[in-house]
């Protein structure tokens, strides 16, 4: 699957395509029949792409209700994610004292703050204030809204911790594995 696949390799694309499949979820007002008539059928061409697509989007549907996420918020699976990125920035900037992704974390603060006024995300955490900016980066490409040069040079540097923080994280899942 898609999402499988996304974590794997890079655990912020993971957790902004799951944002996008959320917000998918609620634009079809979690009817998996207008999803798979004007979603599903029309970006997938096999039936067995489809049906998979079609259970996978039943699973999320409950994912989403039982998280009580039918309106906005995210999945346990997407809040456990953010948590583990949560953790790991914690740990790169107050146990490892790595003084790269310090630079990054400085770098981005004037401009992560703004975000996060601006966005209502007042009282979360910086790692979700990143995704959520990336994730308003992708939603103004797709819908093909222009980007001020001064808006993409502050979504650039969020999107360069952001990058490091995944890179980090698929780096200690995979010194893990090999343990």
């Amino acid at each position: 699957m898609i999402a499988a696949q996304k974590k794997s390799e890079n655990i912020a694309e993971y957790l902004i395509y799951l944002f996008q499949m959320e917000d998918l979820a609620r634009t079809f007002q979690f009817d998996i029949d207008a999803l798979m008539e004007n979603f599903i059928k029309k970006s997938v061409p096999t039936v067995e792409g489809q049906e998979s697509l079609k259970a996978w989007f039943l699973q999320l549907f409950k994912d989403m209700k039982a998280a009580n996420a039918v309106k906005s918020g995210h999945t346990e699976n997407v809040r456990e994610s953010m948590m583990e990125l949560s953790y790991l920035h914690k740990t790169l900037l107050e146990v490892l004292n790595d003084p790269k992704y310090k630079t990054l974390c400085e770098q981005s603060q004037e401009v992560m703050q703004e975000f996060r006024q601006r966005s209502n995300l007042k009282n979360h955490h910086d790692v979700e204030v990143l995704l959520h900016a990336m994730y308003m980066k992708l939603q103004l490409r797709i819908r093909k809204q222009d980007i001020s040069a001064e808006t993409e040079e502050a979504l650039d540097k969020m999107r360069i911790q952001l990058a490091y923080l995944s890179r980090e994280y698929k780096r200690m899942f995979a010194t893990e594995n090999l343990n």
